[in-house]
């Protein structure tokens, strides 16, 4: 490692690299610094048994040629060597409730949603087609998303409650239930879950629904390449622990290992609340440290990785998205330990094989206090501790209490499953890094948008942000957000335009 940079990134999430690399292609000296022993946030993958699961990436949307995400990875140099498997165009997410028998499809193309849909409510059509057109009208106010460097920006739509909109749509309460049941994207809350919030987590996905062969770490390993290309660095173990500030300024990052670099510009692709502890209270405004402070992260989960015995269990092209009953939709995460599952998300691993499955990950929501009296202890591949025998015990309670919930939807499964696996809001805390093991950055509120609001450009000349709590979170959000971070340093315009040209 050099002792100076042009950019010093610290943390390689997908916000991390993707803005490593748009540098690196303008000329600047880029580095990139990881604390743990694997690159890329929520990308990340793992190996049991012989099987690869992802962290984060279950799916990715729009990744089709002439859509948002193709054009951004072509620009990043990685789309023609992504391993992909398209999933079901007829319903690529099945929603379902414990209290019916009934599958309800989320269908790739906007067209194909609306028939799929209306085999299961023939009198919907109105309803449905709104939903669709209101979906479209609200991604095309957000310019980037559509890769252009102006648009027709409303604030109002910031305003616009999901859970609301939806109601208002129609009486029907299953469709409703349908129309918010995949809201586990986002971690939907009834009373703050914004509607554009909603419109961008579903849209990509209704143009095209991908996964990844074999993991979403390929990303990662993609975009370093890219990196390398233009003569970038990236450094695994790498913690850093305090911001050098002099005169409003960065000058350098202090590492846990006693290292140290210095630079022209800083980006972090850490939490918010942990980059301005790092660089120091005393240098930011008091309102506005006090506010990021006291942002609340969405939930966390609780999560299985179940490894199959060889040709017992049929391999499905879909994702589940399962409640106990059509009123639990927009409520999963109001449980106690008796009610607890009510929800839960399904996905697939995809491998070369078609016929049978070799993994399955399962999702539901838990709160970080119900793993709060082991919050002292920490384990990564870096530095791994024991949380000790209660911790073991209170997840092998958690599991046996999940299981017992998937069987009633997938009968006959314990049979199949040759190993369990589990994380709990610790593990997404210490891999990926989010505040209390938040899955998607903090909360966005429809009653006080701007209070959520985090600008990526900082008060401090040279120190920006980026990743899942600055904009959006997800493959695409958190893209686009390293586009708008990157933006700040070399503008939006020339930038976009650069975009467009690799796209076309």
């Amino acid at each position: 490692m050099k002792e100076n940079y042009d950019v010093v990134i610290i943390g390689s999430g997908l916000g991390g690299l993707v803005s490593s690399i748009i540098l690196a292609k303008e000329g600047y000296r880029v580095c990139v610094l990881e604390k743990n022993n694997q690159f890329g946030g929520n990308l990340q993958t793992f190996v049991r048994d012989k099987t690869i699961f992802d962290t984060g990436i279950h799916y990715i949307g729009g990744l089709s040629e002439g859509q948002n995400l193709h054009k951004y990875f072509k620009y990043l140099g990685i789309m023609d060597d992504l391993k992909l498997k398209k999933m079901d165009e007829d319903g690529f997410d099945i929603v379902s409730f414990e209290d019916q028998n009934q599958e309800y499809p989320h269908a790739q193309g906007y067209d194909n949603f609306i028939n799929q849909l209306l085999k299961y409510f023939p009198e919907e059509r109105e309803t449905i087609q709104k939903y669709c057109d209101e979906i479209v009208t609200t991604c095309n106010s957000f310019p980037l998303y559509n890769i252009k460097s102006e648009g027709n920006y409303d604030s109002e739509i910031l305003y616009i409650n999901a859970k609301q909109y939806i109601d208002e749509l129609t009486d029907n309460k299953k469709l409703r239930a349908v129309l918010g049941g995949t809201n586990f994207l986002y971690a939907g809350i009834a009373e703050k879950s914004p509607f554009y919030v909603h419109a961008l987590s579903v849209n990509s996905y209704i143009q095209s629904s991908w996964r990844c062969i074999n993991g979403g770490s390929q990303i990662t390993k993609l975009l370093i390449r890219e990196l390398k290309k233009y003569g970038g660095e990236v450094y695994k173990y790498k913690e850093v622990v305090r911001f050098g500030v002099e005169d409003n300024t960065v000058t350098s990052v202090e590492m846990k290992d006693g290292s140290s670099v210095t630079g022209t510009i800083f980006i972090s692709n850490i939490d918010p609340k942990t980059t301005l502890k790092m660089v120091g209270e005393d240098k930011f405004r008091k309102p506005y440290f006090n506010r990021i402070q006291s942002l609340d992260g969405v939930f966390s989960a609780f999560s299985l990785y179940v490894v199959f015995k060889p040709n017992t269990f049929k391999y499905r092209n879909h994702n589940y998205y399962h409640f106990n009953t059509i009123d639990e939709v927009w409520t999963a995460h109001e449980y106690d330990e008796e009610s607890w599952p009510k929800a839960y998300m399904a996905s697939m691993n995809a491998g070369k094989e078609d016929v049978w499955a070799d993994g399955m990950t399962f999702l539901t929501y838990m709160k970080f206090d119900e793993v709060k009296q082991w919050e002292e202890t920490f384990s990564t591949t870096a530095d791994k501790q024991d949380r000790g025998e209660s911790y073991t015990a209170f997840k092998n309670l958690k599991v046996e209490k999940f299981l017992k919930k998937i069987e009633i939807k997938f009968p006959g499964i314990r049979d199949c499953i040759k190993s369990v696996h589990t994380s709990t809001p610790l593990s997404y805390r210490d891999y990926i890094g989010g505040f209390n093991g938040n899955m998607y950055g903090y909360e966005k509120d429809s009653n006080n948008p701007m209070k959520t609001f985090i600008a990526s450009k900082t008060k401090l000349n040279n120190l920006y942000l980026t990743g899942q709590s600055i904009n959006m979170h997800g493959v695409l959000g958190v893209t686009i957000g390293a586009v708008v971070t990157c933006s700040e340093i070399i503008g939006k315009e020339y930038l976009v335009d650069k975009i467009n040209q690799f796209s076309e």
